[in-house]
């Protein structure tokens, strides 16, 4: 049966998986993004669209990082793959910082607001991650 493989599913097969690594480098990332939101928002007294693009931007570069090395394992960050990045998640970004900007005008608070937006963005954000930057090259 199709739970059979479950079975032997171990704490070190798990984590093995780039695909879980992936998603808690992204949830430890939308722990950090929305406080730092906050933040630029409330302490910088930033209005919400920079606030946002700063927080964003921050968020996506150390994310970066720690994608390469702990979940697709290279031994260092490139410019070619960082670039890459960056315009892999473009549309992404577009569809967070949208949601995240246009939410709080209908009355909804901007930390939820973000929270939301992330949720928006994260399914395609897999797609261009998984499928662009870090495929497995055909030899």
């Amino acid at each position: 049966m199709w739970w059979a493989k479950f079975k032997t599913l171990s704490p070190q097969t798990f984590f093995a998986n780039s695909m879980v690594r992936w998603w808690i480098v992204g949830l430890f990332f939308t722990g950090i993004n929305i406080p730092l939101l906050y933040v630029f928002k409330e302490w910088f007294v930033f209005n919400l669209f920079i606030a946002t693009f700063l927080a964003s931007e921050i968020g996506t570069i150390c994310r970066f990082f720690v994608n390469d090395r702990w979940v697709f394992g290279h031994p260092r960050p490139t410019w070619k793959r960082l670039w890459q990045y960056h315009v892999a998640i473009s549309s992404s970004f577009v569809i967070w910082y949208s949601a995240a900007n246009y939410l709080p005008r209908l009355g909804i608070h901007y930390l939820i607001a973000a929270i939301l937006a992330t949720c928006l963005s994260v399914g395609w954000s897999m797609i261009t991650n998984f499928l662009w930057i870090w495929r497995k090259k055909q030899k």
